[in-house]
């Protein structure tokens, strides 16, 4: 803080021509000068911090973010998703998850569905209700802050792609996330390909997601073999469309990945799990708030205040 302190001191200092660029502890400064130049530091110091929103379809998760970095800034806080999951009850979880952590400042927020400039196309997960509602304005009105929405699995991708197993990786890259449904965010070139969606890829005359989500292997008591072997024949129709070079496998299950990800042998990409596991949604919803952390969404976020 003191050599930012120091460095933006001396910004304001050499625009009013008061005294020449040197160290600021050497210098008798203006009391008014000093204390402007720490509320800017200040200031710019919360700007960094953002709350982030990972709404799913059994949970809603939530923590504040350093958007700089990619760390939790406090321990993580879940509730269950209300049945029905209606919009005005899920704002209201929304609301006293941002109230619980006392906050107060830019929030990003996660919806598993296609979202465009804030407004909800799909809601494969959740209630119907939410089609066509702008959730932008929805959310900002329950948190008092002004808020982002995204594709949840956009968001968990612009996170790894960052701070994850994406790092570095300039070819296609595929993030899917296996929970409730499958969400997927697209790269090439590290440029966010938003609301993919590949998780409703018919195989077998029925949606993906219904054969080989993390809720499939619980709803049919699949054994780990017997689900990795659906999430491979899965992941074959991917590679066959989209010949991705890395596919980063995410969500919950993900911090299991030594059980099933060794059984999906009829892949040429590489697999590997996310490295922030279960919490990139967060980090990714708090990043969005940050337009310089996260890459071109065009189309994949709305504002509400």
């Amino acid at each position: 803080m003191a050599a930012t302190l120091n460095q933006r001191t001396r910004h304001i200092l050499s625009e009013e021509k008061s005294v020449p660029s040197r160290d600021i502890t050497r210098l008798t400064v203006p009391q008014s000068a000093r204390r402007a130049a720490i509320r800017q530091t200040i200031h710019y110091a919360n700007a960094m911090h953002a709350l982030g929103i990972d709404i799913g379809g059994t949970g809603i998760k939530a923590a504040p973010v350093d958007v700089a970095t990619g760390r939790l800034l406090a321990e993580r806080q879940k509730v269950p998703t209300p049945r029905p999951a209606v919009p005005d009850a899920v704002a209201d979880l929304v609301k006293q998850l941002t109230t619980s952590f006392s906050w107060s400042g830019p929030v990003g927020i996660t919806f598993p569905g296609v979202v465009t400039d804030g407004e909800i196309r799909t809601a494969a997960n959740l209630d119907p209700a939410w089609i066509g509602l702008d959730a932008g304005a929805l959310f900002g009105q329950a948190t008092r802050n002004p808020v982002r929405v995204l594709n949840d699995a956009d968001a968990a991708g612009v996170a790894e792609m960052t701070f994850g197993a994406g790092v570095g990786e300039n070819g296609t890259v595929l993030m899917l996330t296996f929970g409730t449904g499958i969400g997927s965010a697209l790269f090439t070139r590290g440029m966010l390909v938003p609301n993919t969606e590949f998780g409703h890829i018919e195989i077998h005359g029925t949606d993906a997601e219904k054969r080989a989500s993390e809720r499939a292997k619980e709803l049919h008591d699949l054994s780990w073999g017997k689900w990795a072997g659906r999430v491979d024949e899965y992941l074959q129709h991917m590679e066959a469309l989209l010949s991705p070079h890395l596919i980063i496998v995410g969500g919950g299950i993900s911090k299991e990945a030594d059980k099933w990800v060794p059984r999906l042998t009829g892949i040429r990409a590489r697999i590997v799990p996310a490295v922030l596991l279960n919490n990139a949604g967060i980090v990714g919803a708090a990043m969005a708030t940050a337009s310089e952390s996260v890459p071109d969404t065009s189309g994949a976020t709305g504002t509400g205040h």
